[in-house]
């Protein structure tokens, strides 16, 4: 090559570099300005207290149940509800089970289970109740049915393996479970679906099992309670947060002066808000379930709704998964829809990080992501769902995602500063009310 094609090139490239930098240098510097829209922390904080209020006084009125709905049949034997049962109660239950499978052996017509069938076309979404719940179906699954003969050996085992962990008074992972007879059940699936089957024949949550999950989501903030009686205060938890008890039944004395709950879809948001100390800035308490939500933290977010009556706002990626995760934590999940009534926290605000706000932030083009053929057909699918179409918020964000045809991660935020969605971002939103 020339010297002179060299210079040639070379100037192309700087043109080319020099061309870019004022768009890059723009949208720093407009989100720079935002700071300088922010209102001293004490009018945010006002603004916070008058939203806590709101929810304390909305939480007084008592939420609707099945048993208020007016249907044609009686709710009871319409939908399957299970509830929170004791030892002894689950116990006696398994007991009869087994006694009615041993009669009809005995007389000779073997034996086979009557299981509340849990398919998609059972689960239905009750605008009143707003959330997912179980249309009481049950098909047989006997054992003298080649088809079935292993599924209902499956569960005659997981009935003994309950039974006996019931008896001991003591808890065990579905990792335990699944381990305690491996060649039986294969693959963990196997035995974790039918621990779901046997919940709903039981008419118990599968916390009243005594089997759960490992530990999963964490926990910071403002917020003290008492763990098996060990006293545990969140705002000394560090960096990584407290995990969250998986047995959230020997969670006791919650206490908080926080002013509202910010449930975070994944950790690495949820590291720099704990390492920021955003929470004692603005008093909340602040969780994750670092991505898909599990049972425990979806009790535990309820629970603290609940009892300390507090507004809670989620911040989850600007894509389908963000709103399907939120979407788990407000209207169940359908694998647990016989569950939703204990698992379900509704009137979650979403906050961010939502489409609109890619364009009103001015997140630059090379942090956005182009959404793949997958993430087109899941968020054309949300659009579909009874619960999204009842939010005409989720509607517009999700319509405008799908027209853009981009998404973008939290983290797409730091392009600012890896500091700029505690300290610009959220103050922001907070102060405008802008969630959905």
């Amino acid at each position: 090559m020339s010297e002179k094609k060299r210079r040639a090139g070379a100037s192309a490239v700087g043109a080319a570099s020099s061309s870019k930098k004022p768009r890059a240098s723009a949208a720093a510097s407009y989100a720079e300005s935002l700071r300088s829209k922010l209102r001293p922390d004490a009018s945010i904080l006002a603004t916070l207290r008058s939203l806590a209020s709101a929810s304390a006084s909305k939480s007084k009125a008592t939420s609707k149940s099945l048993a208020d709905l007016d249907l044609s049949a009686d709710p009871a034997s319409s939908y399957i509800v299970v509830a929170d049962q004791d030892s002894a109660s689950v116990t006696s239950r398994i007991n009869r089970l087994v006694l009615a499978a041993a009669r009809s052996i005995l007389s000779g017509r073997g034996f086979s289970f009557a299981v509340p069938s849990r398919a998609a076309s059972n689960q239905v979404y009750l605008p009143d109740l707003d959330r997912i719940v179980l249309v009481r179906r049950e098909s047989a699954r006997p054992f003298a049915n080649v088809a079935t003969a292993r599924k209902a050996t499956i569960t005659a085992r997981v009935l003994s393996l309950v039974h006996a962990v019931l008896g001991r008074g003591i808890h065990v992972t579905k990792r335990d479970l699944f381990y305690t007879d491996v060649k039986l059940f294969g693959d963990q699936s196997q035995s974790d679906a039918v621990l779901d089957d046997v919940s709903c024949m039981l008419g118990c949550t599968r916390s009243s099992l005594h089997v759960v999950a490992s530990e999963k989501g964490v926990v910071v903030g403002r917020l003290v309670f008492a763990d098996d009686g060990d006293r545990i205060d969140c705002t000394r938890m560090g960096v990584g947060g407290k995990a969250i008890p998986p047995n959230v039944d020997r969670v006791s004395g919650i206490e908080s002066d926080a002013l509202f709950i910010l449930l975070v879809e994944k950790d690495a948001a949820f590291m720099r808000l704990a390492e920021d100390r955003f929470y004692n800035r603005f008093p909340c308490i602040i969780l994750t379930a670092k991505g898909q939500p599990d049972v425990a933290t979806r009790l535990f977010l309820r629970r603290l709704k609940v009892e300390l009556k507090l507004p809670v706002l989620a911040l989850v990626d600007s894509d389908p998964y963000g709103l399907k995760i939120l979407s788990v934590y407000m209207c169940g999940s359908k694998n647990m829809s016989y569950d939703s009534a204990n698992l379900t926290t509704p009137d979650i605000k979403w906050l961010g990080v939502r489409p609109s706000d890619l364009d009103k932030y001015r997140v630059p083009e090379q942090c956005r992501l182009p959404m793949t053929d997958h993430d087109i057909k899941v968020g054309k699918e949300l659009l579909e769902e009874d619960f999204v179409k009842q939010n005409e918020g989720w509607v517009k964000e999700l319509e405008m995602m799908l027209r853009t045809k981009q998404k973008a991660e939290i983290q797409a935020l730091s392009s600012f500063g890896f500091q700029y969605l505690t300290e610009v971002y959220l103050p922001l939103k907070l102060q405008e009310q802008d969630w959905i």
